[in-house]
């Protein structure tokens, strides 16, 4: 009987340290519960690079340094948020605190990630082929696929699908979702072709996107159609968001036979830059007067950036000390490039000029691009074509999900990534301007 117990505590004490070097490696995740918002957190322990995601902030790789000490214990630092996490192991989990900026927060990590499910994400066999394959705008090298339908030849409608502002990938992938992925996936099941492409700089951690401007955006995208008037007769363009301004764009120069505008930015940058902050400010509580107040500040503010002049000094308005501190962030961040374009962009004095059709849409939700002051925009600025086609799709956010609010905060705990009923209408918009010429 001695012997039995003796075996089963070595047994037990072996287990536990097997445990505890577990606990020390691999991956890790939790949910940091601050003031009410519920954050999740992803910590990747293996290798000699170790790093942190925020899935729910869209934040990948961010790097670590982790200690590891002995019976369990971990002691995580990120230098780039200025925090840090301390954890114990106990019982199949880590716990411990997250601390940042002087504020500690409980935190229990769990084995593994717990990854939202995506249903409409695209999984083989399929029935058409994809190609991988690169084109060139100058020095630059744009690496993306070209999806072909069964059958395909150079009558087959193609489209060149633009990606919305930020560094994105060929799939405009954004908390896991794939929606270029999926709606490529649907087109060629219809008989379309697609070539949707990582923005430029895309993976290269030396580049610096907002040293670029919508313009060099636009620019690549002009490349794409080149690459693709090599094998098709009809090209058009798909953008989502900037990627939709920027296919009105190219469609007032004419170098495009149709194009889909998926919550494209069609008033000025700035217009949408302030709708945004007023929609964000509404939803945090702050009242009318003090929303109006600070709204009133910006616009002037991206106004003096655009036309010269004097920055508003924010003790003149009656705010909060919180968005004193977030207006000098606005204007450090409107003396890059990239947003110093963004604010005077505004096509709608080119509407007039685009010949082909147009398919507009967006969410009658959205929260980034207001539906009802863009498709006004556009529906007064285009030419009278009975192809073209400007709507609004009820209940459905900036990524054409169902969702309650719009907030960008649904984003990923939303599991649909493109409502069926947007792809329909792509798809049969597409059929009748591409049969009925």
């Amino acid at each position: 009987m001695t012997m039995i117990r003796r075996i089963i505590i070595l047994s037990c004490l072996l287990l536990s340290a097997i445990s505890l070097a577990d606990a020390q490696t691999g991956t890790w995740s939790g949910k940091l519960d601050v003031q009410g918002t519920t954050l999740s957190l992803v910590f990747h322990l293996d290798g000699d690079r170790p790093t942190m995601d925020s899935p729910d902030q869209g934040a990948k790789g961010i790097p670590i340094q982790v200690e590891k000490a002995d019976a369990g214990k971990i002691i995580v630092r990120i230098p780039s948020l200025a925090a840090s996490y301390e954890g114990q192991w106990l019982f199949n989990k880590i716990v411990g605190t997250f601390t940042q900026m002087n504020a500690s927060f409980p935190l229990t990590l769990n084995p593994g990630e717990d990854k939202p499910r995506r249903p409409q994400t695209p999984v083989p066999p399929f029935p058409y082929t994809a190609e991988e394959v690169s084109f060139t705008n100058g020095d630059i090298v744009l690496n993306g696929t070209l999806v072909l339908p069964e059958g395909y030849s150079r009558e087959t409608p193609v489209l060149l699908m633009v990606t919305g502002s930020g560094q994105q990938n060929r799939d405009e992938e954004l908390f896991d979702h794939k929606p270029f992925a999926v709606i490529a996936d649907a087109l060629a099941r219809a008989g379309i072709a697609t070539l949707r492409y990582d923005d430029r700089g895309f993976g290269d951690s030396s580049a610096k996107p907002l040293d670029w401007t919508t313009e060099d955006f636009r620019s690549d995208a002009l490349a794409g159609i080149g690459f693709l008037r090599n094998r098709f007769d009809r090209v058009g363009v798909l953008g989502h968001s900037e990627g939709g301004t920027i296919a009105m764009m190219i469609a007032a120069e004419q170098k495009a036979d149709f194009i889909i505008s998926l919550a494209g930015m069609a008033v000025s940058g700035s217009e949408t830059l302030i709708s945004q902050n007023r929609t964000a400010l509404r939803g945090l509580g702050f009242s009318d007067d003090i929303l109006e107040s600070y709204c009133d500040m910006l616009g002037k503010a991206f106004s003096v950036k655009v036309n010269g002049g004097r920055m508003p000094d924010p003790a003149d308005y009656d705010i909060p000390e919180s968005l004193m501190q977030n207006y000098w962030a606005v204007v450090a961040q409107i003396q890059l490039p990239y947003m110093a374009y963004f604010l005077s962009l505004d096509v709608r004095p080119v509407l007039g000029e685009i010949k082909c059709p147009v398919l507009a849409l967006n969410g009658s939700k959205d929260a980034q691009v207001d539906h009802i002051a863009n498709l006004d925009a556009i529906r007064a600025g285009l030419n009278d074509d009975p192809k073209n086609r400007v709507e609004s799709i009820e209940g459905l956010n900036h990524l054409f999900q169902h969702c309650d609010t719009g907030a960008v905060s649904e984003y990923r705990t939303i599991e649909e990534t493109f409502a069926p009923e947007a792809l329909e209408k792509i798809v049969q918009w597409l059929y009748e301007v591409n049969t009925a010429r």
